[in-house]
């Protein structure tokens, strides 16, 4: 899985770089007011809403923007929001999955689509690459907050499957369904994560030389930008030097 956590964190870094941050506000207060609207609006009694938040803080979204979200959720006069999900292959085969938040399938699917296709790659049915894919849940945590032996011993006794630790961070894996009961458990001994997330982790991988991953990154960019996409995943296999080479492009 070594391909594939590198072509994350290049994707991360360059997310970081590139996005404006009023977007990833935008989405990050989308995903609270949607979880809020779905459950109650109090985050101790919704775990998907105290997801969202955490998520939202481990970004830096303000507290008014986050009391904001919520209360629109509230006050009844919030967008209803539909959850969707695409699948297709971009360059070289590329398995991609897209999750999207939209107020309006037709737009989002037509937007969807046509990036895929400008992209080099194709957009398919649902259930056309998925099945290539695991969901579960991901914690991360500075490499600081403990040693890997430590929370490795903490993550397995909190009911997590495993941990792949390097010199930044630690991430936690777990049964999506165990998600929550998992990162509080990991709370209590170390403190809030800076990111709980349930993810769609590839079970097989797809390798991508430098020229499929350039292309493969242009398109997940694209897909990032797109208002109504809330997450891209991929099972891209890229090579540390092609890595190296992205990351310092």
């Amino acid at each position: 899985m070594a391909g594939h956590s590198q072509f994350k964190n290049i994707m991360h870094r360059k997310g970081k770089q590139d996005k404006m941050r009023s977007k990833i506000f935008s989405k990050l207060a989308r995903e609270i007011t949607v979880a809020a609207k779905a459950g109650l609006p109090d985050p101790t009694a919704n775990a998907r809403l105290r997801l969202a938040i955490q998520n939202a803080r481990a970004e830096n979204l303000p507290k008014d923007n986050i009391e904001r979200a919520i209360k629109k959720a509230a006050g009844g006069d919030a967008e209803n929001y539909d959850a969707v999900r695409y699948e297709g292959y971009g360059p070289g085969g590329v398995a991609v999955i897209v999750e999207a938040l939209t107020d309006n399938r037709n737009r989002t699917a037509s937007n969807v689509r046509a990036l895929f296709t400008k992209h080099g790659g194709n957009l398919g049915e649902t259930g056309s690459v998925s099945f290539m894919f695991v969901r579960v849940g991901e914690i991360v945590y500075p490499a600081a907050k403990a040693s890997a032996d430590a929370m490795l011993e903490a993550a397995i006794e909190a009911g997590a499957d495993d941990v792949a630790s390097d010199e930044k961070e630690h991430t936690v894996t777990c049964a999506f369904e165990s998600i929550g009961e998992v990162s509080s458990a990991l709370a209590a001994r170390f403190g809030e994560a800076n990111s709980v997330k349930v993810i769609w982790k590839p079970q097989t991988l797809t390798p991508a030389d430098q020229e499929k991953a350039e292309s493969l990154m242009k398109l997940v960019d694209a897909l990032d930008e797109d208002d109504d996409v809330q997450n891209v995943f991929t099972n891209a296999d890229i090579a540390e030097d092609v890595a190296a080479k992205l990351s310092a492009a």
